[in-house]
């Protein structure tokens, strides 16, 4: 079958969408209600998201260091996504972060990392351990990792990414066609970086208004002064003038070429002001300025699994879509020689 890898881009992106707005978050701890301890008996309110604490089955909750576990005296279920305990500090403890970790049958370990601070004395938090043995096994399920500030969110990795990656490829294809273009004159391959420019500009679009709801759901507003924000309009501003100077070139030969000439460059400004200058200065995008990349944080195996066929459904059928666009100006371009 000559177009299965149409259908297979369709199948990946339709599936991967579904998938992407349908799987539940993993469990996590989003929130505690004390951030440091005071001597005596201290209770914490721990608040979970998508967590299934269970009256039935007592979840263990204790605190972590690197060389203790300092375990609640009493916990209490409040509900399924809330819990109390309580603990019994002693004095002088000082001068560390503790994770707060609680364990639940039904969820597995769900810590929230640097959770406490310890206090100012000198003492290091006791190691009173406490038996954790799991009373049963969290079964396996399927879902996204649950990060803080991202939550639901994190599921627009498997759309506004995919856009962008679509959107370079098809801005390589141009480049392609360009070169073609400058070796042999041919207005036809001139045609075809134009068509690919002009859907690449479509994804692009979609990157700018999926990556501007994230920003407001993350950040807190729509838009911020960030490298890598700010590369991207300007790589699309600079697409846009390609076709701003097409318009003004009526010869078509010298339109052809200098238009050429123009993509090569907007190739690689593309390159420096999306790849390469957010790695070199501060950034809050993810993977830039000194923030981890989603691979090494956000972007576990379950994750992968959706995200990885999204953006090669989404790089199919944006090829898909300039291959229809191509065709569609030829037959435009036929049918103009025709009349006349």
């Amino acid at each position: 079958m000559r177009h299965w890898w149409k259908l297979l881009g369709a199948v990946l992106v339709v599936g991967a969408s579904i998938t992407a707005l349908r799987v539940p978050l993993a469990p996590a701890l989003v929130h505690s209600s004390a951030d440091r301890l005071a001597p005596g008996e201290q209770a914490f309110r721990i608040t979970g998201y998508n967590t299934h604490f269970d009256q039935r089955v007592r979840p263990y909750v204790w605190l972590a260091t690197d060389d203790a576990k300092f375990c609640a005296t009493t916990v209490q279920v409040e509900g399924t996504g809330s819990l109390s305990a309580t603990f019994d500090i002693p004095n002088g403890l000082g001068g560390q972060l503790a994770h707060l970790v609680v364990f639940s049958p039904t969820d597995g370990v769900l810590p929230l990392y640097d959770a406490v601070w310890t206090g100012d004395g000198g003492t290091p938090l006791p190691d009173r351990n406490c038996d954790v043995t799991p009373l049963a096994m969290k079964p396996f399920d399927f879902s996204f990792p649950n990060r803080s500030l991202l939550y639901e969110t994190i599921r627009n990795l498997n759309f506004h990414v995919p856009m962008w990656f679509t959107m370079m490829l098809l801005q390589l294809v141009a480049v392609v066609y360009s070169v073609r273009t400058l070796r042999s004159n041919s207005l036809r391959d001139d045609d075809a970086a134009l068509q690919a420019v002009n859907v690449s500009l479509l994804f692009a679009a979609l990157g700018l208004i999926t990556g501007s709801i994230w920003a407001r759901a993350t950040w807190g507003a729509w838009w911020t002064n960030d490298t890598k924000l700010n590369g991207a309009a300007v790589t699309t501003l600079i697409y846009l003038a390609y076709l701003v100077l097409r318009g003004s070139v009526p010869e078509p030969s010298k339109r052809a070429r200098l238009a050429a000439i123009y993509n090569i460059f907007a190739f690689v400004l593309m390159l420096v002001f999306v790849m390469v200058l957010p790695r070199l200065t501060d950034s809050l995008h993810p993977g830039n300025g000194g923030n981890p990349a989603f691979s090494q944080y956000d972007l576990d195996d379950q994750l992968r699994l959706v995200f990885y066929p999204a953006v090669l459904g989404w790089m199919l059928v944006g090829t898909w879509a300039f291959t229809l666009k191509l065709r569609l100006s030829r037959l435009e371009h036929a049918l103009d020689e025709n009349d006349r």
